[in-house]
């Protein structure tokens, strides 16, 4: 996971949470953090540093691929909880060399049909990636994948020009979804099987306004948002929620 503080957001502080949600299903589950300062807590197996950081934080994902010390990784989007096991994840992944999670669902666990934020994507016929869940091993496809990405971040002033609505500043999800369009996103998603998404817990998606925080009814251990159990990988958004 990558996580480097901002002005307001302690994304260490939100790893945190999430490694210990997911130790407390799988305890043996190796974890590393991916930062731009020294940490020493030893909740995480390894903590490697960026040797540099983007002015534009998205792109500090790039470095994930040469960063990791693991053949085989699962990246998680920092600001999440993972609310029941996932090992299963591992046999749905590896029929790629590279996956990246397509679609999200609402907490009441339906696929969300929401496209309030997607608009760039379905002008531009853009793959529907969330790369809050990502799988790799090593491999020439995955080598390919983030050499683009990084290419992508690096000259974002004229990849923006190939597509409609293109934002000043690049985010990873469109960025990944670029990415996935220029290989073809049939080597590096799986849209058609059932496997993980994340919930997404945006103010359109969950249904609130946007402190789904102050509306919704919220329980930990197991979680559960007005009663209805949550499972998988749980992105919270509101980065100073406390379970």
């Amino acid at each position: 996971m990558v996580a480097v503080d901002s002005a307001g957001v302690n994304y260490v502080r939100c790893a945190r949470m999430l490694t210990e949600s997911l130790k407390t299903h799988h305890p043996t589950a190796r974890v590393c953090l991916i930062t731009d300062k020294p940490v020493t807590d030893t909740l995480f197996d390894y903590v490697h540093l960026l040797s540099t950081v983007d002015a534009n934080a998205y792109a500090n994902d790039a470095a994930v691929f040469k960063l990791t010390p693991f053949r085989e990784t699962i990246k998680l989007e920092a600001d999440m909880l993972i609310a029941s096991p996932i090992a299963h994840w591992w046999d749905l992944f590896r029929h790629r060399d590279v996956v990246v999670s397509t679609g999200c669902r609402n907490w009441r666990g339906d696929v969300s049909a929401v496209r309030h934020y997607r608009q760039v994507f379905d002008q531009n016929h853009l793959p529907d990636v969330y790369n809050a869940i990502t799988y790799w091993r090593l491999s020439n496809t995955a080598k390919e994948f983030f050499d683009l990405v990084r290419d992508i971040f690096a000259n974002w002033d004229q990849f923006r020009k190939l597509i409609k609505f293109a934002p000043v500043v690049a985010d990873t999800d469109l960025v990944y979804a670029m990415a996935a369009q220029i290989m073809g996103s049939e080597r590096v998603t799986m849209p058609f099987t059932s496997y993980p998404q994340i919930v997404h817990m945006k103010q359109h998606h969950a249904g609130t306004t946007d402190r789904w925080t102050h509306e919704l009814i919220w329980e930990f251990d197991p979680l559960r948002i007005n009663t209805q159990a949550q499972w998988g990988a749980f992105h919270y958004h509101i980065k100073e929620w406390q379970p």
